[in-house]
């Protein structure tokens, strides 16, 4: 177990793909994000209690799989990066 005092803007690395970015908080409250491959299961202990469900391997909490883009928001979202790329692009100059 590892304890550790942070400021808010820290992170911690866990590994080569987990990041955990603190953002602040009050005295009874720390914001965090974190930031992990979709393929590792994150959950909340109180998430576990409701369910009745151990911290343990198999005991995963399963999410709902997130639905597949259209193919017409697709190209919306192709032309936005693209866009965005020119006027960076542009900027630059």
């Amino acid at each position: 177990m590892l304890k550790l005092t942070v400021k808010a803007g820290e992170y911690l690395l866990v590994g080569d793909d987990v990041k955990v970015v603190f953002t602040g908080g009050s005295s009874n409250n720390l914001h965090v994000l974190v930031d992990a491959p979709k393929s590792m299961n994150i959950v909340r202990s109180t998430a576990l209690e409701k369910y009745g469900m151990a911290a343990d391997p198999g005991n995963e909490v399963k999410h709902h799989k997130d639905k597949e883009l259209s193919p017409e928001a697709k190209e919306k979202i192709k032309a936005i990066l693209m866009e965005e790329r020119r006027k960076a692009r542009k900027q630059k100059q």
